[in-house]
């Protein structure tokens, strides 16, 4: 029963209300209740406003997801629905939990450094994000938020009407927001925005940074307002959507609703930059004039009056190259604006497309659109990387119009960035890609690609990346054979979640023939890894990380093949095993003598170590910075919490006892 949450207090706002369900319990997630008086809808019709509780009914996108698509642990989709461990705390399947946490992804040998660090978004940035799909239109009100695990990673929450509106920042929050309760599941309501129009999706951001460990969610709840009229109240189906700029949308914004005018913050930028230009140059012009009478080598009395004239130069006297100089030093929002400030100014950031040299629009996929596209293809004649990540939601990009992009702009990309663009998976992008940036293309990411027709032919153009990232992505084994052998400069090469009828085995005996130069290697949950995979791979004797996590599952004895691998890789700094759990503490010896560079450990879910052998990598591993020792269940617990405060390393342990969970340490 919703009820059941009444009472619960929340962070950031006033205790919430929830309506109590009067109708079958076995109805969805929607619930009623009326507020304020009659009102009329724009066509004549009386009703009322209702106060609409719902949780979410679908996901429509995500960036990443602990679990794997064939399985119901740790999903995004579990997130959909009412909170099924709430108010428990802890670690637990049936809720959503993202990749990564804290900062050790961004310390990893794989690391990717962002685009033009200047053109990022104000605030924090944001790592990961979810989008919800709700059943009804509503104004929102409230957002309730149920954290079960590691709360406080939620930086920004945004609603899509016609455009994106931002309800909530962390960065704009009062301190309250900012507290989190150690060891507690909370519901975590901000105090939102207004948002002009209805909406019916939410979009969650997360930094993970300063997380502890892995951040988990139960449920969200939308509780927003909508009109109902007077003879269905009771009736879900019935509910229509506000009538633009009808009586009742008048009424919200005269009363509630009503949008805080904003000022012109392009007049402002403007007048800025003439006003506060011109002083600087001012204050230029009368520091030479200074300099110029002490080289004279005379010094005048002070109580004599000078009189000096000071030239003084205006915009379009300063030289081209100081211009260019300081305008280098902008975002890519700011180009855009000096743009608009006067001709001199046009003349530099509409048509110098050395300004453009990397673009990093993932900080803007808000208002990333065809018009923006349409407008840098004008500019990016010498553009070198680009990262479109997470741009086109909402068909605000289509495949025609990246197409048109490439064809003018991809020749010279040496960097290209795709992470969950849903554009690309109709017209034949990946085509495009390879006919247009075969030449020049080092690394190519494209995280969460799932075409709708399966031809990889794009792929077969590139000779020289040395970046693949295919994160959660559809291909087959035939295809990614063929980029291997054609790509024997390979680096870097991410397969978590690929397709299940990739056969990883065969994968891993072409790398160990043409990549053995790879410096990082992730087959995360990859289930057709065998021994006789890993043992081929043994040959890449270069590689600084490898993440088997989840791998390995059906083999009886995977010893063997891990120590060989481990012996063969003296470089290796970051060592992931999660859940490979025929590992045994000889095993684990061999990591201690042989693995002096490690610096992050992950041994998620081993049963058959020992305590001893664990403190005997602390030992002898020097450089250990993570050790992951969650769900080891015949580890001592006191002896863990004594190697904190003996070693700067962080050691995770994850709830195993949810009945003690509220007692427990990470």
């Amino acid at each position: 029963m919703l009820s059941e949450y009444s009472n619960l207090s929340t962070d950031g706002d006033e205790s919430s209300s929830y309506a109590e369900n009067t109708e079958d319990d076995t109805e969805d997630d929607v619930f009623f209740q009326l507020s304020g008086g009659a009102v009329e809808d724009g066509v004549g019709n009386r009703g009322r406003l209702v106060t609409i509780n719902q949780y979410a009914q679908d996901v429509v996108d995500f960036s990443s997801q602990y679990g794997s698509d064939t399985s119901i642990s740790y999903t995004a989709y579990n997130v959909t629905g009412k909170p099924s461990k709430y108010p428990d705390y802890g670690d637990f399947p049936e809720t959503f939990a993202f990749r990564t946490y804290g900062p050790w992804w961004k310390l990893a040998p794989s690391a990717q450094r962002d685009f033009s660090t200047r053109n990022v978004s104000d605030g924090i940035p944001v790592d990961d994000y979810i989008l919800l799909r709700f059943e009804e239109l509503v104004y929102p009100e409230s957002i309730n938020i149920f954290e079960t695990y590691n709360p406080g990673g939620l930086v920004r929450i945004w609603a899509h009407t016609e455009e994106w509106v931002c309800l909530w920042d962390v960065c704009e929050a009062d301190e309250s927001c900012l507290v989190v309760e150690r060891n507690k599941a909370r519901v975590f309501s901000p105090r939102l925005k207004q948002c002009p129009q209805p909406t019916r999706y939410i979009r969650l951001e997360f930094n993970h940074f300063h997380l502890q460990y892995s951040t988990q969610l139960d449920a969200v709840l939308l509780i927003g307002q909508k009109f109902v009229p007077c003879g269905n109240l009771r009736g879900k189906q019935q509910l229509i959507s506000l009538v633009e700029k009808g009586p009742i949308q008048k009424k919200l914004e005269l009363e509630r609703f009503r949008p805080v005018p904003a000022a012109n913050r392009e007049e402002i930028l403007q007048d800025f930059l003439r006003n506060g230009l011109d002083e600087f140059v001012r204050g230029l012009n009368q520091q030479q004039s200074s300099t110029e009478s002490e080289s004279d080598g005379h010094s005048k009395p002070s109580n004599v009056e000078t009189s000096s004239v000071v030239t003084v130069l205006t915009l379009d006297q300063l030289p081209y190259e100081i211009l260019f100089n300081v305008m280098s030093f902008l975002d890519l929002k700011s180009l855009y604006r000096c743009g608009r400030v006067c001709r001199t100014f046009n003349q530099i950031v509409a048509v110098n497309s050395l300004l453009y040299a990397e673009i990093n629009l993932k900080p803007y996929w808000n208002s990333v659109s065809t018009t923006l596209l349409e407008s840098l293809k004008k500019r990016c004649a010498y553009t070198k990387k680009l990262d479109l990540s997470w741009c086109g939601s909402f068909n605000k990009l289509t495949a025609t119009d990246f197409k048109e992009f490439l064809a003018i702009c991809g020749s010279n990309l040496t960097h290209l960035r795709l992470d969950s663009c849903k554009f690309l998976s109709t017209g034949s992008c990946l085509e495009a890609i390879g006919s247009h940036c075969f030449e020049n293309l080092r690394e190519l990411t494209l995280q969460n690609y799932h075409p709708e027709v399966e031809d990889f032919s794009g792929l077969y153009y590139f000779r020289n990346l040395e970046r693949l990232d295919l994160n959660r992505t559809i291909i087959n084994t035939d295809a990614l054979l063929i980029v291997l052998a054609r790509n024997e400069h390979l680096r870097h090469l991410n397969l978590a979640f690929c397709s299940m009828d990739v056969n990883m085995d065969d994968i891993a005996l072409q790398i160990s023939k043409y990549n053995r130069q790879l410096i990082s290697l992730d087959m995360w949950k990859s289930h057709s890894l065998t021994c006789l995979g890993l043992e081929a791979l043994s040959k890449c004797t270069l590689l600084e990380e490898v993440d088997f996590g989840w791998c390995l599952r059906e083999e009886p004895s995977p010893g063997e093949s891990i120590r060989l691998l481990v012996q063969s890789c003296p470089r290796l700094r970051k060592l992931f095993l999660a859940a490979i759990r025929g590992l045994t503490d000889r095993d684990l010896e061999v990591i201690a003598n042989s693995c002096e560079n490690l610096e992050q450990l992950d041994l998620m879910g081993i049963m058959g170590i020992s305590t001893e052998m664990c403190y005997r990598i602390l030992c002898r591993c020097r450089k250990l910075k993570l050790l992951d020792l969650s769900f080891c269940d015949n580890l001592d617990n006191l002896q863990i919490a004594l190697w904190r405060d003996c070693f700067d390393v962080a050691i995770k342990r994850s709830f195993v006892d949810f009945a003690a969970a509220r007692g427990s340490e990470f």
